[in-house]
């Protein structure tokens, strides 16, 4: 897999970016990689890439986090430290932008520097099992709304299509046909397929360029859905 020197997720809310930000880290440093991974969401604080700090750490992945993150102070505040993710070329930086375009803005102050490098991913998550991403044109309009916000054109699309709890295999691969009418629209290729590991096996052979995930713990703390899903892909 090609590696940018900067890899940016950003996606809607629920679309999964921080799961795959961290094991997008995780995969360049088992490939021998200085990496550090910095959380830009400033907006949603359920979700955080300090809830992967010690598999992070294990792995020497190097984590930047807001100030408070994971506290009970609700004070956003980025550390000066990420800067260094777009100064210290160096290090293969990852960063997990917040969801919609609120949660972009805080990504308009690296935008310069990174637009300047030109050696950058920036990828939409997208998974059409959301309420208001079900079908392309609706996730297309929310990455036209993040790249206005955040300053930096998308270059790729992620296909992250789950059902939390229940999804399968079939899930990720009905989703084939929406992520191709997303890139028709947007111009931009499918770079790669996420799913959490036992799903991920059942899709081997099956799909290119897959990224197996370990979820993080606080996912599966997440009450399991009873009965038919609450929300189901349309694949529009």
């Amino acid at each position: 897999m090609d590696h940018k020197r900067i890899t940016l997720f950003a996606g809607h809310y629920g679309s999964g970016k921080t799961n795959i930000a961290v094991n997008y880290a995780l995969l360049l440093a088992r490939e021998g990689k200085k990496t550090a991974i910095a959380d830009l969401d400033i907006v949603n604080p359920y979700f955080r890439t300090k809830d992967s700090a010690s598999d992070l750490e294990a792995a020497g992945v190097d984590l930047i986090s807001p100030q408070f993150a994971n506290t009970n102070v609700d004070l956003p505040a980025l550390p000066a430290e990420a800067y260094r993710l777009v100064e210290d070329k160096s290090i293969f930086a990852v960063m997990d932008v917040g969801g919609d375009d609120r949660g972009a803005y805080a990504l308009g102050r690296y935008a310069p520097f990174i637009l300047e490098e030109e050696d950058y991913c920036m990828a939409f998550v997208a998974n059409p099992c959301r309420p208001l991403t079900r079908t392309p044109e609706e996730a297309l309009e929310v990455m036209r709304e993040i790249e206005t916000a955040g300053g930096v054109p998308f270059t790729a699309i992620v296909n992250n299509a789950n059902l939390a709890h229940e999804t399968t295999p079939e899930t990720v691969l009905a989703a084939i046909p929406y992520m191709e009418r997303l890139s028709k629209l947007s111009g931009l290729p499918i770079w790669l397929t996420s799913a959490e590991e036992t799903v991920a096996a059942g899709l081997a052979g099956k799909i290119p360029h897959l990224l197996p995930m370990k979820l993080q713990a606080k996912y599966f703390d997440l009450p399991e859905q009873k009965g038919p899903p609450r929300v189901r892909p349309l694949f529009g």
